[in-house]
């Protein structure tokens, strides 16, 4: 995937920066808007998980720091709600100028209320999503409780958030107070999709319920069973990537990924770290890995795992098609492959034709009205399986380098 640094100005003429990630070789059809935790800034590790597998998904997503907050210009202590989220229209504003206007919000946390408010504005958004968002802005004093004396005398005061100081105005609470019900989503009619974790110790799931009910059909609710609110294990934030995109593939009608710009049937793309492998099949788009002890990410089934399915579901079919043909009443045909050794190993002698030993486990069962005699032909149809023939013959591979790129001094 490609990650691309960008700026653009808000309101207050304030230089916001972000990161777009992009799928690797294709056009996005719809851009994704994510809009981080208070506090937090465009590269914790919520928001970079997330879009990483949201682009590996065929989106494209882009995530900034707010005024004042990392790489941004600005003063934090001169924001507020209502600045953060002016600073999501301004970002929309940039999509829809240079690359594409976002077709779908993301919110975390505060930024889960701010993206609420932010979509009413923005025309362009047709899916709203939260995570672990408050319904109401008032657990945000929470963070600062002991200090609204001396903020109500003084005008502002001193505090710190997750181990960092922050100055915190009265403006502030202020403005908090002015956008109190964050769930006041009558005027929006968008898809929404609220996501909440039933342990979340800093926003309550009873947030996630009255959010639920505040909002109009079409709307979903996924439980985030056993994360924290900052969705500090990087399986949970990739999980809600997975769940995201296949929930906003009913509501965004326009594929999320466009047409291979190849001959070939299928390509895959890997980028300069990691193994997670973007492919395109046909129409269809998929992601290979390798498991996390080998240095993957574990986002996706390997290459022999790959291959295995592949056998595997040629021999259900080509058992199915045969038994329609002779018209033998088959309910269910299940095939389970194994490979015997891993990608990881076999890659460490690779020019070594001799190190590859091919070996494939396959167990087939199947469900119907058969006798014995119509079971043993099954079983001999099952080795014709086109895959099947061409994993046990001597296939021929031809290559070819088709692009280059080289470095120059």
């Amino acid at each position: 995937m490609q990650k691309i640094d960008v700026s653009f100005k808000n309101t207050d003429s304030k230089e916001l920066k972000g990161v777009l990630v992009l799928p690797t070789n294709k056009k996005p059809a719809n851009f994704i808007l994510f809009a981080h935790c208070f506090t937090c800034n465009k590269n914790f590790h919520a928001p970079s998980n997330i879009s990483k597998n949201l682009a590996s998904q065929g989106y494209g997503v882009l995530r900034f720091d707010f005024t004042g907050l990392g790489d941004s210009e600005g003063d934090f202590e001169d924001t507020n709600f209502t600045s953060n989220v002016e600073d999501l229209i301004a970002a929309a504003e940039f999509l829809k100028a240079e690359y594409k206007a976002p077709s779908m919000i993301v919110g975390h946390s505060l930024g889960g209320a701010a993206a609420l408010f932010a979509s009413k504005k923005i025309e362009s958004i047709k899916c709203m999503v939260t995570i672990n968002a408050p319904s109401n802005l008032s657990h945000v004093q929470k963070h600062f409780e002991s200090s609204l004396d001396e903020i109500e005398k003084e005008g502002f005061a001193n505090i710190k958030i997750g181990g960092r100081g922050f100055k915190i105005k009265k403006q502030f609470i202020e403005d908090l107070k002015t956008n109190q019900d964050a769930s006041a989503l009558k005027e929006i009619r968008k898809s929404l999709l609220v996501m909440h974790s039933p342990q979340d110790e800093i926003v309550s799931i009873n947030h996630a319920e009255e959010l639920y009910k505040a909002a109009w059909h079409p709307k979903s609710f996924v439980s985030l069973d056993g994360a924290d609110h900052m969705l500090s294990n990087k399986e949970d934030s990739e999980y809600v990537a997975a769940v995201i995109s296949a929930w906003a593939s009913k509501y965004l009608k326009e594929p999320t990924a466009p047409e291979l710009e190849t001959d070939h049937e299928v390509m895959a793309n890997l980028g300069a770290s990691g193994f997670t492998t973007q492919i395109i099949a046909g129409n269809h788009h998929l992601v290979a890995d390798e498991p996390i002890k080998v240095g993957g990410s574990d986002l996706g089934p390997n290459p022999y795992e790959l291959v295995s399915s592949g056998l595997a579901a040629c021999t259900s079919m080509t058992i199915q098609m045969y038994a329609r043909r002779k018209k033998w009443l088959i309910d269910n045909v299940e095939t389970h492959v194994s490979y015997s050794k891993k990608h990881a190993d076999d890659c460490k002698d690779c020019e070594n034709d001799m190190a590859k030993i091919d070996s494939f486990e396959r167990e087939i069962s199947i469900k119907g009205d058969l006798d014995e005699k119509q079971l043993k032909r099954l079983m001999e149809i099952a080795d014709k399986c086109p895959v099947h023939k061409t994993l046990s013959s001597k296939a021929q591979i031809n290559t070819q380098l088709t692009k280059s790129t080289q470095n120059t001094p």
